[in-house]
C-alpha cells in the first residue's frame, strides 16, 4: 500500500490520523513511546508535525500492524534500521537554510 503525504510542511494531528488511517490518541501514545517522533508545538499546544514524523510514523504503523512486531520490538527494531542505514550527505547548506526559512514561514502563518 503505497501512502502519499501531501506537499505541506507541515500537519496536524487530524490530517496525520487520517494519512495514517489510525485514531489520534494512538498517534499520541507513539509520541511517548517513540522519541523520534517530535512534532512542534504552537502557542496553543497544538502539534504540528514535519513530512519526517509522517514517515517515521508510517514506518512504526508498518512494524507494529503489518510485521507484527511489539512496541519493544519495534522500539529495537527501529534502531537496527537506524545503525544500518547509510549516513546523511554532507553539504547542502543552502538548500536546508531555504527549507528551515520556508518551514518557518509557514509555522509564522499558522501561529498568526
Amino acid at each position: 500500500m503505497n501512502i502519499i503525504i501531501p506537499e505541506k510542511a507541515y500537519f496536524r494531528i487530524g490530517e496525520v490520523s487520517k494519512i495514517l488511517n489510525v485514531e489520534p490518541y494512538v498517534i499520541r501514545y507513539w509520541e511517548t513511546e517513540f522519541k523520534t517522533v517530535k512534532p512542534v508545538r504552537t502557542k496553543t499546544s497544538q502539534r504540528l508535525y514535519r513530512r519526517k514524523d509522517i514517515e517515521e510514523l508510517l514506518t512504526i504503523r508498518n512494524l507494529l500492524y503489518q510485521q507484527r512486531f511489539t512496541i519493544n520490538g519495534a522500539k529495537k527494531q527501529l534502531l537496527k534500521m537506524r545503525s544500518e542505514s547509510p549516513p546523511a550527505r554532507a553539504g547542502g547548506g543552502d538548500e536546508t537554510l531555504r527549507i528551515i526559512k520556508r518551514e518557518l514561514q509557514q509555522i509564522k502563518k499558522i501561529i498568526g
